[in-house]
């Protein structure tokens, strides 16, 4: 058997207070080809160096507790100071207080590639090294490209505005059920806009609606197209909050389902959770009126907002959408699992159907198939793709579906998903 390609990474800092741990830390380093290891024992000394280092190191190992300036300390200053280099954090206290501080370090905008308990191991450590392909920075999160109001609008009239489809999959047996549409738009020159950018400059701008209907009948078309050719799949579509004080957006909905020839059960339209303070009547009355006319309704990124207990109790959904916070690593999170087993056990017993978000590892997989989960959505499974690519995906997912099926011995111990 050959030996482990070595992690692509040129140099790193580790700080730590304790010159044994550092040790170990760089032997560690040095195993999976890291060449160049830089020490520091406190936040003091690593922020005092970083600036004679050039190039700046590609990674950094941070210990919790360390006297003079400690981990979740140097975060901060790491963030105030816009240094936005790679980070792991490590602690010998329990896990609980380790994930926290990797939530803060991610709420600061920091690359937190993941938080290991100590003593590290070789393969713990190049485990969580392989996060780094994913990892976008600040930098890139906060790039704006040259686009505005005038620019959207040509594009969303000369079709620049394209949808790409995730597959979203049976936890139980790994069959394909549906796809999520999602709008992405090609600039002729500038290349891809992120949505992050356009759909706000859409809602800011009063042209949410005309590009959420052009979305909606190039979704539709599509799914039409499929289901012509034997492709049966369920499509979920996004609804910005602003669209739901529109009255007319029921007849506008229901005309483009009837023109594609779909049935409305075949199609969810996801809100997410905190999108309904504003003219609240008429935004219930909205979607009571889609959920009549048979459309799925979804509650998406549930778990984000602060009413999730009372948007359940008032609107007719028919689908739970977790956000991938309380998924993604879930299996190593105590607390996470239990949060989310909680809102399983909720929805399955509310007779909802469940949605995963950002499932990335067969372990949390697994997890989710022995909590009762219905669909999973994510890297795992795949990333959105152009509509071109959905039939040969399908086609080729299915030599999948013995790897992502549940285990005969774990099917009757699960928990009915509804």
């Amino acid at each position: 058997m050959s030996a482990p390609a070595p992690i692509p990474i040129a140099s790193v800092l580790i700080v730590d207070d304790s010159v044994t741990q550092r040790t170990f830390s760089a032997t560690l380093c040095r195993r999976l080809g890291i060449a160049t290891v830089y020490e520091a024992g406190n936040g003091r000394e690593a922020l005092a160096l970083l600036p004679t280092l050039a190039p700046q190191p590609c990674l950094m190992i941070i210990d919790l507790e360390m006297p003079t300036m400690d981990g979740p300390e140097l975060l901060h200053q790491l963030q105030l100071r816009g240094i936005d280099i790679p980070i792991i954090v490590g602690s010998s206290h329990g896990r609980v207080l380790i994930d926290s501080v990797h939530a803060m370090g991610s709420v600061l905008g920091l690359q937190v590639l993941g938080a290991i308990q100590k003593p590290l191991r070789e393969e713990t450590l190049r485990a969580t090294l392989q996060n780094l392909g994913n990892v976008v920075t600040p930098r890139q999160r906060g790039k704006e490209l040259p686009v505005d109001a005038a620019a959207l609008r040509e594009a969303i009239d000369s079709g620049q505005i394209h949808v790409h489809y995730q597959p979203k999959v049976d936890i139980r047996t790994g069959i394909a059920r549906g796809v999520e549409a999602l709008a992405r738009w090609q600039h002729p020159t500038l290349g891809w806009v992120p949505p992050s950018q356009f759909v706000p400059l859409a809602e800011q701008n009063g042209l949410i609606h005309e590009l959420t209907i052009a979305v909606m009948n190039e979704a539709m078309l599509q799914t039409a197209s499929w289901e012509a050719r034997g492709l049966h799949l369920s499509l979920a579509i996004n609804l910005s909050p602003l669209l739901l004080e529109r009255s007319d957006l029921v007849q506008e909905i229901s005309a483009l389902q009837q023109c594609h020839g779909l049935a409305a059960e075949q199609v969810t339209l996801e809100v997410t959770e905190s999108s309904l303070v504003k003219q609240l009547g008429v935004a219930l009355g909205v979607l009571a009126r889609l959920r009549m006319r048979g459309f799925g309704l979804s509650i998406d990124d549930y778990g984000t907002g602060f009413s999730s207990m009372q948007q359940l109790a008032r609107i007719p959904f028919t689908e739970l959408k977790i956000d991938r916070s309380f998924v993604h690593g879930a299996h190593e999170r105590e607390n996470l699992q239990v949060i989310l087993r909680s809102a399983l056990e909720m929805a399955n017993d509310l007779g909802l159907v469940t949605v995963a978000e950002g499932v990335e590892t067969s372990q949390d997989w697994r997890l989710l198939q022995e909590f009762g989960c219905t669909l999973g959505q994510g890297w795992l499974i795949a990333r959105a793709m152009a509509a071109g690519d959905v039939a040969p995906w399908v086609k080729a997912h299915r030599a999948r579906r013995n790897e992502l099926r549940m285990p005969a011995s774990a099917e009757s111990a699960a928990p009915s998903s509804g």
